[in-house]
């Protein structure tokens, strides 16, 4: 029996040596899977060449760097969510929604690609990428407001952020339904997020820096987890750690013997903390909604006050020892499934399945907007998120979200 033939990005390798004419295409679509499969720390350019059969050399003539085709994978990933969106000018915004929603569902690797990959871009094609993005969320603010006129623009743009980041949540998980039931479960929590009432939005001061531990093992963790968020793990050196920190040479090992122990102590602090978090949430509630909205609040806070480490949480456990990154996976699968099974317990109509995609969109879409700095420093917006993920759960609404110091 011949051995079955592998597609990578949906095509099947070209035979080595031929020349398809969408050789480009073929390239651009390995080069996305393997970004989003295994990240592009760990892709080389003989991995992408290989799998559309074809030299390293001969890729290179298309694209002159990883960081190129990096660059095009990316905005290739905006382009179909763009083009879905462009409808909206002579279809209705439920058109324009369920449009949206097969996009991503074809091309769940985009939500990855946008906000994991797309860091490690130099400055310039960075600020590219995120004008794409951003004009792909102005889209959607328009329509809202159509919708919605009475939102001002920023409480639209910040439910565009939400509904995106509902719609793109499929990006990070790998659950199944049969087509038209993912289709019709997108759309209901797309619309859902949309539909929610925002609290009022008004700029917010920074707070100004508090005191820190004077602990060097503190400082090394804390610019560890901000250096690792922004640029990648394999983008910086145990050096660099060392002197944002404040301390030179190999004083850096006596408080940790490699990178990735930094790395290990980091993802397992988040780790810790989002499992405290679950605890008090369940020991201070007398039933499972309670619990359920109470660990909603704390996980919107610790986004908010933890960016970094939500991003480091989402996009640097791959690179841990493989003991380590199995036991930081199973933790957070772990830490997953009891917020699916409080809100199994509060809709006990739910199946387990939807009930999980429901739990993964609303903490993207939080996610996405704690690591939205111009987003995350704006009073009214922790409540705005309650509300939206509120909506995306299934939960009953209580009333109109509102304005708080810190919200």
């Amino acid at each position: 029996m011949a051995a079955a033939v592998r597609k990578v990005g949906g095509h099947v390798p070209p035979a080595r040596g031929t020349r398809p004419r969408n050789r480009r295409a073929l390239i651009l679509a390995a080069a996305a899977e393997l970004f989003h499969r295994r990240g592009y720390a760990d892709v080389g350019m003989s991995d992408i060449a290989e799998a559309v059969g074809m030299g390293p050399s001969a890729l290179y003539r298309h694209f002159r760097s990883k960081q190129h085709l990096l660059m095009q994978v990316v905005l290739d990933g905006v382009a179909p969510v763009r083009d879905a969106l462009a409808r909206s000018a002579v279809e209705d915004p439920d058109t324009v929604l369920r449009a949206v929603v097969a996009v991503t569902l074809d091309h769940r690797e985009v939500g990855v690609l946008w906000q994991r990959e797309g860091r490690l871009l130099p400055a310039a094609e960075r600020a590219e990428v995120r004008r794409e993005i951003r004009a792909v969320t102005a889209v959607v603010a328009g329509l809202i407001r159509t919708a919605r006129p009475e939102l001002s623009s920023e409480q639209a743009e910040l439910l565009a952020w939400c509904g995106l980041g509902v719609l793109l949540s499929p990006s990070f998980h790998h659950i199944e339904l049969p087509r038209p039931e993912y289709l019709r479960l997108l759309v209901e929590l797309g619309r859902a997020a949309v539909a929610a009432p925002p609290a009022e939005l008004v700029p917010m001061a920074r707070p100004p820096a508090g005191l820190v531990l004077r602990s060097r093992r503190e400082a090394l963790l804390t610019a560890a987890v901000r250096m690792f968020a922004e640029q990648g793990y394999a983008g910086v050196a145990i050096e660099d750690i060392g002197a944002a920190a404040g301390i030179a040479g190999p004083s850096v090992y006596n408080h940790f013997e490699s990178k990735g122990d930094l790395l290990s102590a980091a993802v397992t602090r988040g780790i810790e903390w989002l499992a405290m978090d679950m605890t008090r949430a369940l020991a201070g509630a007398a039933d499972p909604e309670t619990a359920l909205r109470v660990l909603l609040a704390a996980y919107i806070r610790f986004a908010a006050e933890h960016s970094d480490l939500v991003t480091l949480l989402l996009t640097e456990v791959s690179h841990l020892p493989t003991p380590a990154r199995h036991r930081a996976r199973q933790a957070q699968s772990d830490y997953l499934m009891e917020w699916v099974h409080l809100l199994c317990a509060v809709r006990p109509e739910y199946a387990t399945a939807p009930a999980r995609i429901r739990v993964y969109a609303a903490l993207t879409a939080i996610n996405d907007v704690a690591r939205t700095r111009h987003l995350r420093d704006t009073a009214g917006v922790a409540a705005t998120l309650a509300a939206v993920a509120g909506a995306v759960l299934g939960l009953d609404p209580v009333g109109p979200p509102a304005l708080s110091a810190r919200s």
